[in-house]
């Protein structure tokens, strides 16, 4: 999530940087201060040169304290995206004559002589908002019998799912597994337990909610294998008698 910023601040490990680890973390902001900030003087970045000391959290906090950074949550990554995002404003401003003429076909331009990666999967070349996709995606949906929703994508995301469950060669082969059998749930005369003062929405409200239940459902049998996994190892043990000794 960091890359286009390491690449575009030239870090030479924008392609391994790694937010989960600590040394990885510790030495990017190292790097930030020592060449683009450099907020501090040389000598007073000691403290942040001390990567492996137990009070380097401390010293990032006073770092972020001194840059007036407005974060304040606790998370590392809203505090590394706004130092990042710093460090870029300030890299531009050091270099405005370089970067306030450049334009996007400047940049298609700049990237020609760089080696192009030629994907062998059909999918990379596809157009996903052309109108020839959308109507496949739409035709698709209506021969699964899958409801049409205003965004293709979201389509799209139900037909996989119903491609997954109900046309996998799994399902081919045991078709029992998967078909519902029995009668469908009237959950049009439901009790939803409150009122919105919408039947409509009531009615939606009604769906969601046994969407819930059904995914608890499912959550508590998915519990339950677990549980027999577990018991049918530590239920039986199996005991060595040639251990054991009789009398004194």
């Amino acid at each position: 999530m960091f890359k286009r910023k390491l690449t575009a601040l030239d870090y030479h490990e924008s392609d391994n940087f790694n937010i989960n680890d600590t040394n990885s973390l510790r030495n990017l902001v190292l790097w930030l201060e020592d060449q683009k900030i450099r907020h501090y003087k040389i000598e007073d970045r000691k403290v942040l040169r001390e990567i492996n000391s137990p009070d380097w959290p401390k010293a990032f906090k006073k770092y972020r304290e001194d840059l007036a950074c407005p974060v304040q949550s606790e998370k590392t990554a809203e505090q590394l995206e706004w130092l990042l995002a710093f460090a870029v404003r300030l890299e531009y401003a050091d270099n405005v004559d370089k970067y306030k003429n450049q334009t996007a076909d400047q940049v298609k331009k700049s990237d020609l002589n760089t080696p192009k990666v030629v994907s062998a999967n059909p999918l990379d070349n596809l157009d996903f908002d052309s109108p020839e996709f959308k109507k496949g995606v739409n035709a698709l949906a209506q021969l699964l019998q899958v409801t049409a929703h205003p965004d293709h994508l979201i389509t799209l995301k139900a037909v996989s799912k119903v491609v997954c469950k109900r046309l996998s060669a799994e399902a081919l082969e045991n078709p029992d597994n998967v078909i519902v059998k029995g009668k469908p749930f009237p959950f049009q005369d439901a009790d939803l337990g409150f009122d919105t003062g919408d039947y409509v929405l009531n009615q939606a409200a009604k769906i969601l909610r046994l969407l819930y239940i059904h995914n608890l459902r499912d959550l508590q049998t998915r519990i339950n294998e677990c549980i027999v996994a577990v018991q049918s190892v530590t239920a039986n043990p199996k005991t060595d008698t040639k251990l054991g000794k009789v009398g004194k």
